[in-house]
């Protein structure tokens, strides 16, 4: 049994800057039994690779194509070259479609890790329908995500055998309460979606009423500055992996309060994970991630600053 994983062109498959995709394939292939026969395939200019069997794919800029076609067609030479019994294509219904045109005969499955409305090869009904149709298997994150792919859809679609759905996970912490401190942290890109205008407001008030608690933020956003100062708020920027788990850990309170439907919530499931209380908003496969979080009623300033100093107040 061969299988071939193809990752989104420019996802990092590296512990220096691994994003949410990477890290749920490089957990899943650690554990597999068929890990040995696995090959991993992604683009990436970083040197340090993740321990696993990698391919990275080398591209030359062709003017005429898009860096996705020349991506695809270079997995393509390799499968060419080495065929696999299943490929598995990661959050890019558009590589998909591509890859079934010249593979007609092989197992492929599509794994979504985002919101299939908003992808280029699963926006419409007919575009999710043709996938279905084609795909071995379609994986989603969330319950939530598997929703968004089926709107609209009617008929035996709905009931699928061919649709699952899988969360992401971690491994069991062991967790010393004893050992937590004063912090309150806040995971993820440092804009508007993810809630960091919210987050950066709340927790200057909260650091103002309690001097002994301390702010700790984790993430970069190049695009957008929003940038709150306060001597107990530390921003550490993009930090590896094994250090935010290390950092959370140690967390008391951890916030995800994103403005966007989240199609899952990996900073939740991990906060959760090594004891933290958790404060999320409703939105997109958020409240799947955590089996008792304090799920805020309003997403505003004045609704965080309130849950933050409940859970300070009730120790």
């Amino acid at each position: 049994m061969k299988i071939s994983i193809l990752l989104p062109y420019k996802e990092n498959f590296t512990p220096i800057y691994a994003g949410a995709v990477s890290l749920f394939v490089k957990d899943t292939t650690k554990k597999s039994k068929y890990k040995k026969n696995i090959i991993v395939y992604g683009n990436t200019s970083l040197k340090k690779i993740y321990k696993l069997n990698y391919q990275n794919i080398y591209l030359k800029k062709i003017l005429v194509l898009s860096g996705s076609k020349v991506y695809v067609n270079e997995f393509l030479k390799h499968e060419n070259k080495n065929p696999s019994d299943i490929i598995e294509i990661h959050n890019r219904p558009n590589y998909f479609n591509m890859i079934f045109e010249k593979l007609k005969n092989r197992k492929i499955v599509l794994y979504f890790h985002n919101d299939p409305q908003t992808m280029t090869g699963s926006r419409s009904t007919s575009d999710r329908i043709k996938l279905l149709n084609n795909a071995s298997k379609i994986i989603f994150n969330s319950y939530w995500s598997k929703k968004r792919f089926l709107e609209g859809i009617k008929g035996f679609h709905i009931n699928s055998e061919k649709i699952e759905v899988i969360y992401q996970s971690t491994d069991p912490v062991k967790v010393n309460l004893k050992n937590k401190k004063k912090w309150i942290t806040f995971v993820g890109k440092l804009n508007r979606a993810k809630g960091y205008d919210l987050f950066g407001k709340a927790v200057i008030k909260i650091l103002k009423k309690y001097k002994d608690w301390r702010a700790i933020v984790i993430g970069d956003e190049p695009r957008l500055k929003l940038d709150f100062k306060h001597k107990r708020l530390n921003n550490l920027g993009f930090k590896k992996h094994d250090e935010v788990l290390s950092i959370l850990k140690k967390t008391s309170i951890a916030v995800a309060c994103s403005r966007w439907d989240e199609p899952f919530g990996r900073t939740s499931l991990e906060a959760s994970a090594n004891g933290c209380a958790v404060i999320i908003t409703n939105k997109g496969g958020l409240p799947e991630t955590v089996t008792d979080a304090k799920i805020l009623d309003k997403l505003s300033v004045k609704s965080l600053t309130k849950t933050l100093d409940f859970l300070i107040k009730k120790n």
